[in-house]
């Protein structure tokens, strides 16, 4: 609780000095009014406690703790240190199977032409899927699409819907490269 509130608590206190020197500085304090000066306090209290909750919310979420990131550190390493769980190859390409079939129609048909293949040499090279060749609009190469079943079941063979979903993401991305979409694009479209 007390990390939640330290940031607005710090903001608002920062907000509080910088507005009380301000109003100081414009419009010395009378002490002929007691009321007056009670307004002034409570006006200026809401307006630092507002100031400060609206720099925290602009601030954006809190970035992961140390201690946070330092356990996911240590978890994908022992994960990498691991070999892949051995399953049935036919599992995997089951798996690829359903997610072509769960494509778009439009997307069935540039699969038709495009390979869709199984590799196991995804730690070779760090990644979950690739696409060859060029795009729908350019055609220079030979099109095909790999999904690395060494990877994608190292890091999410531990829960089978996760690992099917990753997979189907996978496809996805790849088709998008397909597509002709670089890179960031392809992120940009949360794939």
């Amino acid at each position: 609780m007390r990390e939640t509130l330290a940031p607005a608590l710090r903001a608002a206190a920062l907000t509080a000095f910088a507005a009380g020197t301000l109003l100081f500085l414009l419009n010395p304090p009378s002490l002929s009014g007691a009321g007056g000066l009670m307004t002034t306090i409570v006006g200026g209290l809401a307006l630092v406690l507002l100031t400060g909750w609206g720099a925290v919310a602009l601030g954006g979420p809190r970035p992961m703790s140390e201690d946070d990131f330092e356990r996911v550190v240590e978890r994908t390493e022992r994960l990498a240190e691991q070999p892949a769980p051995v399953r049935d190859e036919s599992y995997f390409e089951a798996l690829v199977a359903e997610a072509i079939d769960r494509l778009p129609e439009e997307f069935r048909e540039l699969v038709r032409d495009t390979p869709v293949v199984v590799s196991q040499r995804g730690s070779e090279f760090r990644a979950y899927g690739h696409y060859f060749g060029g795009s729908v609009a350019r055609s220079h190469y030979e099109h095909r699409i790999v999904v690395y079943q060494d990877t994608l079941e190292r890091d999410f063979g531990h829960d089978p819907e996760l690992l099917a979903a990753q997979v189907e993401r996978t496809l996805r991305h790849e088709m998008a490269h397909h597509l002709g979409w670089n890179e960031p694009g392809v992120r940009g479209l949360g794939l």
